[in-house]
């Protein structure tokens, strides 16, 4: 009976590790799709998809809202994945020219309103979306003021259903560097990330330095965007930034008890 039950356990064991497998790589072809372009798969050594979505905990079931999507670097990755077991919201902002380009992949997105200046925040019904992802974003809403950040996380706590994901990533000012009050530079403190979803409900499950650069100070002439891939500042130091590369990023996991 011991050996039954133990033969069971690994059996059990080994499926739900074969299962798990198979999600990765479902994830690992979207990455590695047709349909991404030269320029964003160039950038997965700074932004790391597989490891950042792997880290949020995505599943190819699952329904995710995508915050401003914009030109789609996530969406290209996103679309496929959940294309056929899941669904993709694209919640702002999206390039219509990449949803035509394909409607062999990008056909599902569903394209919703998300508009913090506006307190516009109808892209999913309460309660109804299994994880929700921000790329980049949260520093363009402090100059918004604290109330209307609230808000937004706010609204983003409401879309989730209990136990539901936000997976925040964003250009990490230090601690030791003050932050403005519009955030300027395109910096954020992780300190404040965190106490802005925390004011929501929320609660930080997980950090990860999966996007971290060491060799970013957040010190730079123009803020975040005189390193690549913008390079404001032109040739002024351009080998420099180019050496740093892109900026350091911190990535939290939040949950909605």
């Amino acid at each position: 009976m011991k050996r039954f039950i133990l033969a069971a356990a690994l059996l059990a064991s080994s499926l739900a590790a074969t299962a798990q497998a198979a999600d990765d790589a479902q994830l690992r072809a979207a990455i590695a799709g047709s349909q991404r372009t030269a320029a964003n798969v160039a950038r997965d050594q700074y932004r790391h998809p597989y490891e950042t979505l792997s880290f949020f905990g995505i599943k190819p079931t699952m329904t995710v809202v995508e915050l401003l999507p914009e030109g789609g670097w996530y969406t290209e990755i996103l679309a496929p994945y959940l294309r056929q077991d899941g669904k993709l919201i694209g919640a702002g902002p999206i390039s219509k020219t990449l949803l035509e380009s394909r409607p062999a992949v990008y056909d599902k997105v569903v394209r919703a309103p998300f508009n913090p200046p506006k307190s516009s925040y109808n892209f999913a019904p309460p309660n109804s979306v299994d994880m929700v992802l921000t790329f980049r974003n949260v520093h363009n809403f402090v100059e918004l003021g604290d109330d209307k950040v609230k808000e937004m996380f706010k609204a983003l706590y409401t879309s989730l259903k209990p136990g539901g994901v936000l997976g925040v990533t964003d250009h990490r000012l230090p601690e030791s560097i003050p932050q403005d009050a519009e955030a300027k530079s395109g910096y954020v403190h992780e300190s404040y990330v965190i106490k802005m979803a925390e004011s929501a409900g929320f609660k930080l499950a997980a950090k990860s330095e999966i996007n971290a650069n060491p060799k970013d100070k957040a010190d730079h002439k123009n803020g975040v965007w005189a390193l690549p891939p913008t390079l404001t500042n032109k040739d002024e130091d351009r080998a420099k930034y180019q050496a740093i590369g892109e900026s350091d990023r911190m990535t939290l996991k939040f949950v909605k008890p």
